[in-house]
């Protein structure tokens, strides 16, 4: 007959062996994002957008600004496709001071 202790040291080792079996599966690394990298820059009402796409998948890159005035209408650039190993440039501008600026992806 087996004493509790021993009966406590099976089962985990057994959890052990199992878990140990299913770990290749759990580690599996997520995916990294196909996504151009951009770098975003403000000088004064202007904000530009360098993106360069490292990666084997075109990537739609659109620039977006947000206006400080409530009367300054926020403003869009035209989606540029960057393909391959190759850099895009973006430019948009507010009337006066701009409060944010950033890049969208979609992947081309």
């Amino acid at each position: 007959m087996r004493t509790p202790i021993r009966r406590t040291a099976a089962l985990l080792l057994t959890a052990a062996a199992l878990a140990g079996s299913l770990a290749p599966m759990a580690a599996a690394a997520p995916a990294e994002p196909q996504e151009a990298e951009c770098r975003t820059r403000i000088h004064g009402s202007r904000a530009t957008a360098v993106c360069f796409n490292g990666h084997a998948r075109p990537d739609r890159v659109q620039l977006h600004v947000e206006c400080a005035r409530w009367w300054d209408p926020d403003m869009d650039t035209a989606p540029v496709t960057v393909d391959p190993a190759r850099h895009a440039s973006l430019a948009q501008r507010c009337w006066l001071e701009i409060r944010h600026a950033w890049v969208t992806h979609t992947p081309g």
